[in-house]
C-alpha cells in the first residue's frame, strides 16, 4: 500500500476540509481496528499487517488531525473540534495492539483508544479466535454435524475462511455460557493444541496505559447486549470498567458494545446503562461520522480494510456522506 500521490492527497484534503470544517459544523471519524498482525495472514484478510497499518496511519495523519476519542467527543459536543478530526480504536485487547500497533503509533505521535473485555485478559482467546484456529489447525474436513453446525471441506483458504464465518455467524447470537460451551466442544475436535497468548495480559494492559494509549471498556465476556437480561448487562458493562480501573490505576470513560450495532447488538436501554455507569463516551459499529448533534454515547465508527492508499482515504470521505441511521 504506497502513500497517495501529491496532487491527489491535496485534493482529498480540500474535499475533507469542506465536508468537516472546524466547529460548529464539524464532523468526527473513528476508525475501528481489532488485531494488527505481524505478517499477512490469509485466514484473516480483512486484519492489517505492519506494514498496512503503518500505511493506513500515514495516509489518516496526512489527511485528518487525530485526537484522542475521549477528547474529540467532548469537543465535538461543545462545537469547538479542528477540521478533519479523526480517531484510532481498537477492539478487544489482542496482545499485538501492544506488540505491533502501539510501535507503529508511537512512531507517528498519534493518540488510540483500546477497549477492552476484561474476562480474557488472562492472555488467552476469545471465543471467535477459538473458532479461526481449530478451522486453521483441522485437516481436509471438519465434522461438526454431532453438535449441529455443519461438516465442511477445507480443501482451499476460501473454503476455510467460509467455514469460520458459517459457524461464527451460528454461534454469535447465543447466550455467552451456552455460547462458550458450544465452542469448546468445537475445540475438541481440533486434534491439536490451539495458541493460548493472543489476548493482552494485565501486565501487558498497564504497559500500553503506559504508553499513552488509551484504555476502554468493553465488557467483561463480550455477550450481544440484548441477548442477556438487563441486570446482567449492567453487571458486565460496569464489571468491565471497574476492573480495568483496578488494573491501570486510572479512569474508564469510554465504552465500546459488544458487536455494536444499533437495535440487533443494544437497544436505547443499555445506552442508558452506560450513561448510568458514568462513560462520557461510547462507540458503535454503526457506519459513519458523528456530528454535534450526535448522541456522544453512540458515535459511529468506519472499518478500514483497503489495500491501496486512495481506496482508503475515500471510504473515510464517504462516511461523512453516509445516510444510514446510527442510533437506537
Amino acid at each position: 500500500m504506497r502513500s497517495l500521490p501529491a496532487p491527489v492527497g491535496a485534493a482529498m484534503k480540500m474535499a475533507a476540509t469542506m465536508l468537516s470544517p472546524a466547529g460548529g459544523r464539524a464532523a468526527l471519524l473513528v476508525l475501528i481496528y481489532h488485531r494488527v498482525l505481524p505478517e499477512a495472514d490469509p485466514l484473516l484478510p480483512s486484519e492489517p499487517d505492519a506494514q498496512r497499518f503503518a500505511a493506513h496511519m500515514d495516509v489518516l495523519g496526512s489527511l485528518f488531525n487525530v485526537l484522542p476519542l475521549v477528547d474529540a467527543v467532548r469537543r465535538l459536543r461543545a462545537g469547538s473540534l479542528p477540521s478533519r478530526a479523526a480517531c484510532v480504536t481498537f477492539d478487544d485487547g489482542y496482545a499485538n495492539n501492544l506488540d505491533v500497533a502501539a510501535p507503529i503509533l508511537r512512531a507517528r505521535n498519534m493518540p488510540a483508544t483500546v477497549f477492552v473485555s476484561t474476562g480474557f485478559t488472562g492472555g488467552g482467546r476469545m471465543w471467535n479466535d477459538t473458532i479461526i484456529e481449530t478451522v486453521r489447525a483441522a485437516g481436509a474436513e471438519l465434522d461438526l454435524t454431532p453438535l449441529g453446525l455443519g461438516r465442511y471441506e477445507l480443501k482451499d483458504m476460501d473454503a476455510r475462511r467460509s467455514a469460520v464465518d458459517r459457524i461464527i455467524d451460528q454461534l454469535k447470537y447465543l447466550e455467552p455460557v451456552a455460547r462458550l460451551a458450544r465452542v469448546d466442544e468445537v475445540a475438541a475436535r481440533a486434534g491439536a493444541s490451539l495458541p493460548n497468548e493472543l489476548m493482552m495480559t494485565e501486565q501487558q494492559l498497564r504497559e500500553l496505559s503506559g504508553l499513552g494509549i488509551d484504555i476502554g471498556a468493553h465488557t467483561i465476556n463480550h455477550p450481544i447486549l440484548t441477548r442477556i437480561e438487563d441486570e446482567r448487562a449492567r453487571s458486565e458493562i460496569l464489571g468491565g470498567k471497574r476492573r480495568l480501573e483496578e488494573i491501570i490505576g486510572r479512569k474508564v470513560e469510554s465504552f465500546a458494545y459488544p458487536n455494536g450495532r444499533p437495535t440487533r447488538d443494544y437497544e436505547s436501554r443499555h445506552v442508558g446503562i452506560v450513561r448510568d455507569c458514568g462513560f462520557s463516551a461510547a462507540v458503535s459499529t454503526a457506519w459513519g461520522a458523528a456530528r454535534r448533534e450526535s448522541d456522544p454515547l453512540q458515535v459511529p465508527r468506519v472499518a478500514p480494510w483497503d489495500q491501496s492508499a486512495p481506496r482508503f482515504a475515500a471510504r473515510l470521505l464517504k462516511a461523512y456522506l453516509d445516510p444510514r441511521a446510527t442510533t437506537v
